[in-house]
């Protein structure tokens, strides 16, 4: 729970008082723009939608999600913006509006719900997107904030990208790096136990951190992947053994990784962390909210990095199996059997990666 302190809290402001900060700041930082024709203020906002809508939603518990020595306001308002949109990319759409729900306790300071409205603004500004209104609710002690995204299809794109499409002889490609946030937690996780870097790995480790507490993926990706043909995309929120058998499984195929090539994503995290958490963080790490996809052979995006090709078959890979094109970036190959199944070079992934019951 937030402390009281110089600033006023929210229960001292009350909702009225609230909202006209709120309103305020979203007008300065994200104005209304052209799919929202009616935004926050009245009983329910409207948006245009003119290529197939697209709606999805996430939320951030405070002490779950985000530690406050760890993340400023700001960060939790970027960040649950990013997963939104991220999962918007991962049909092959733009975000076009957002619906925000704060619950919070009423000792929670007003500076610190002015500077989360800013991190959500901020964030939508830059990707283009709207905030079309919202809820308020108080808690008796945690702070949750939610967004529910909107968005529709790019032009040109007539259906959306689902992951159920994968087909033998598809390659797998990532729109972008694996681990990074995930190792940002590490260091945070190790600091806290009284762990710091060299000066030589201080730049790496802020740099990791900053894209755990406020992830920046490039969400046009999704729209340039649909384009491109994309047969199958997933968003990696939850790991990239995870959410990749979650697109193996809907596709009814298997996906196959190769450690050489995800070496490029591993060297760099294993310089400082240890072979064995680089590995965990690649693999396993959740919240890269980068975008992984297949494709036919000829219809990669340039910038996304190739993952594989053919497995072939329903057996598991052979362990003399001479590695393909090794010049390129593969990693994986989508197969035609074991449905659902992660292959590491010969051996069988474990699913690993975040689920919020389970740990």
């Amino acid at each position: 729970m937030s402390d009281l302190g110089a600033s006023p809290t929210i229960g001292g402001l009350g909702e009225s008082g609230l909202l006209r900060e709120i309103f305020s700041r979203l007008a300065r930082k994200a104005p209304v723009c052209s799919p929202v024709a009616l935004g926050p203020g009245d009983d329910a906002a409207l948006v245009r939608v003119s290529r197939g809508a697209r709606v999805t939603t996430d939320t951030m518990v405070q002490g779950r999600d985000w530690r406050d020595a760890w993340s400023a306001p700001g960060d939790v308002g970027a960040k649950v913006v990013t997963q939104n949109l991220a999962d918007v990319a991962a049909m092959g759409g733009l975000g076009t509006a957002l619906l925000v729900t704060l619950v919070a306790p009423a000792s929670t300071r007003v500076d610190w719900v002015s500077a989360l409205v800013d991190g959500i603004a901020e964030t939508a500004a830059e990707a283009g997107v709207c905030v079309a209104g919202g809820d308020l609710s108080s808690s008796e002690g945690t702070i949750s904030v939610s967004v529910t995204a909107m968005g529709e299809l790019p032009p040109g794109v007539s259906r959306p990208v689902l992951r159920s499409g994968a087909r033998p002889g598809d390659v797998v490609a990532v729109s972008g790096g694996l681990g990074r946030s995930a190792a940002g937690l590490e260091v945070l996780r190790r600091s806290d136990d009284g762990w710091f870097p060299s000066p030589a790995h201080g730049e790496s480790c802020a740099r990791w951190v900053g894209y755990h507490c406020r992830p920046t993926p490039d969400l046009s990706q999704g729209a340039l992947a649909a384009r491109a043909g994309a047969t199958a995309l997933i968003d990696i929120s939850d790991g990239l053994v995870r959410d990749a058998g979650r697109l193996a499984a809907a596709s009814r195929v298997s996906l196959r990784l190769r450690s050489d090539l995800l070496d490029q994503w591993m060297r760099p995290l294993a310089r400082v962390l240890g072979e064995t958490s680089a590995r965990a963080c690649v693999l396993h790490g959740g919240e890269e909210h980068v975008l992984l996809g297949t494709f036919e052979p000829s219809a990669v995006p340039p910038g996304w990095s190739e993952l594989g090709i053919v497995a072939g078959g329903d057996d598991a890979p052979d362990e003399d199996d001479a590695p393909e094109e090794a010049e390129r970036t593969r990693a994986g190959q989508v197969g035609a059997g074991g449905a659902g199944d992660v292959w590491l070079d010969s051996d069988l992934v474990p699913t690993g990666g975040w689920d919020h019951f389970g740990g």
